[in-house]
């Protein structure tokens, strides 16, 4: 991410008219190595691969602002990984986690993890650090954060379908996980703010919490999320879930989100309605069928599409409506950028 980037999207964030519409993209291990080529493993462990693959990817394509930009990540497993979770790591796919307690009943078993000393997390933390000034000297800023929340760390530890239940029926032992799991995430925050020079914004992707009621959300979701964007005043913040849900919509703004990237299932004068005014949205061209299968002209069929249901330019971002899928080709990125150009 450029300097003039950065601070397009502090424009969007604050709902200013940014001249043209932007186009943001998700972008991690899912995509990265596949697109250039390279082997996954390669590129989640070795630190130079990681950074000459970033470099490419920013260099092949100038006027698209990947977030978080320079993301030192594991697919799910950085945070799981202080608690002691088993890891499975593959050539030509994402790291698999696997759950560390049988039961939600084992759940004061888990010990507070440090992100300074436990799991992956260090060496996360150490190749920020080693390889900031190298990124600054390529023109690029690190300036957004990012980990998983506590919803889906907590999922990680206890395996899905535990934590799902214990929300309907095992409240007091699914808080106590939510507890340890938010105070996890704000550490892995705060220690990679603390490890770099410049952040402003925190990036928070929680999918789990589009698996909840209103009430359960209000309850197991919304306190925690929000206790973990209080920890960084002033911060851009944004907030990813793009599951086929509207439940956290109407309280984004209460959490203090900016930017929110969201589901391609619903339509963007929808989720602008939920939202509200004060929320810049983030998406929501379709990431599999469209922006990973379809052509060019699909691609620039369903933006137009996604540009007229939001005409106004101030609030908008376009993107996926998720993080960008495996396979998708360079041209189709292009196409996202002739949609805004036309516009």
């Amino acid at each position: 991410m450029k300097i003039d980037q950065w601070q397009t999207l502090q424009r969007c964030a604050r709902m200013e008219d940014p001249g043209m519409i932007p186009v943001a993209l998700i972008v991690d291990s899912p995509w990265i190595p596949g697109y250039l080529g390279i082997s996954t493993l390669d590129y989640l462990g070795n630190p130079e691969i990681w950074l000459q693959a970033n470099l490419e990817v920013e260099q092949r394509f100038p006027d698209v602002i990947f977030l978080p930009g320079f993301w030192a990540e594991m697919g799910m497993a950085a945070e799981p990984s202080g608690f002691g979770c088993r890891m499975s790591f593959y050539d030509d796919r994402t790291p698999l986690v696997h759950p560390l307690l049988d039961s939600l009943d084992d759940v004061d078993q888990l010990h507070q993890p440090d992100p300074t000393s436990d799991g992956l997390m260090p060496f996360l933390l150490n190749m920020m650090r080693k390889y900031e000034p190298r990124i600054q000297d390529a023109g690029h800023v690190v300036k957004i954060v990012a980990g998983r929340g506590p919803l889906a760390v907590a999922s990680h530890l206890v395996g899905m379908t535990n934590f799902l239940l214990g929300v309907k029926l095992d409240p007091a032992n699914t808080h106590r996980l939510l507890r340890i799991a938010t105070q996890t995430v704000r550490d892995w925050l705060e220690a990679q703010a603390n490890a770099l020079t410049a952040v402003e914004g925190v990036m928070l992707l929680d999918d789990v919490v589009g698996f909840l009621s209103e009430k359960d959300y209000l309850e197991f979701a919304h306190p925690y999320l929000k206790e973990i964007l209080d920890a960084f005043p002033g911060a851009v913040k944004f907030f990813h879930n793009d599951m086929d849900t509207t439940v956290s919509f109407p309280h984004l703004a209460d959490l203090g989100i900016h930017i929110f990237n969201f589901t391609h299932l619903r339509s963007l004068d929808r989720v602008r309605q939920l939202v509200g005014p004060q929320v810049c949205l983030m998406g929501n061209v379709p990431p599999l069928d469209v922006l990973a299968r379809g052509t060019p002209q699909d691609v620039l069929q369903a933006a137009h599409t996604c540009l007229k249901l939001h005409p106004d330019r101030r609030g908008l971002i376009l993107s996926a409506g998720g993080g960008v899928s495996p396979d998708v080709p360079g041209e189709n990125i292009l196409a996202l950028l002739d949609a805004v150009s036309q516009r």
